[in-house]
């Protein structure tokens, strides 16, 4: 059986086809965003030079989804990531992204937890979603940490994380009010 608490290699040929090297066969965008939501990591290397792919290949899963209808980012939010890119901010948005979605999980994880005494298929359905987005934060933020140290938070990020956590907990009271 795979040591699951490693990440999957996956080859990238000169063709441009990816090759799970567990399974020794050929897999799509598709089974690596399978894998990732089996809660599984997936590292991306080419074959030829060694270069590390993932991130290239996480942030083309996302643009796949999102481009198929199925989307979970504001374009508000796409618009903050593309200004991030030109601006001093490059250097604390990584770190922010992953605060914001740790405080998220956990409120989640919290909520998983009532649900599951009331409705424990509904709780499978959430926790489906748990490993979207933590699929997500690892493109989003290149494999940092939770909580890896960066540089300070200016002020008025706290103030966003504060309405973050408020936001968080609203949708949290009318997921409940939803389950009754």
């Amino acid at each position: 059986m795979a040591d699951t608490k490693k990440p999957l290699l996956i080859k990238r040929y000169a063709s441009r086809r990816l090759y799970n090297t567990e399974t020794s066969d050929y897999v799509t965008l598709e089974d690596i965003a399978g894998f990732i939501r089996d809660d599984r990591d997936v590292q991306i290397v080419d074959l030829k030079s060694g270069d590390d792919l993932t991130r290239q290949y996480l942030l083309q899963i996302v643009a796949e989804h999102e481009s198929k209808g199925e989307s979970v980012l504001p374009i508000s939010v796409l618009t903050d990531l593309v200004r991030s890119y030109t601006t001093q901010a490059t250097s604390t948005v990584p770190a922010f992204l992953a605060q914001t979605f740790e405080l998220f999980r956990d409120s989640q994880s919290k909520w998983v937890e009532g649900v599951q005494t009331v409705n424990p298929s509904m709780a499978k359905s959430i926790e489906a979603m748990q490993a979207q987005q933590e699929a997500f934060l690892k493109a989003m933020t290149g494999g940092v940490p939770m909580g890896a140290s960066g540089p300070e938070p200016e002020k008025t990020e706290g103030e966003d994380l504060n309405d973050i956590k408020k936001q968080l907990a609203d949708l949290q009271s009318k997921l409940s009010k939803m389950s009754e």
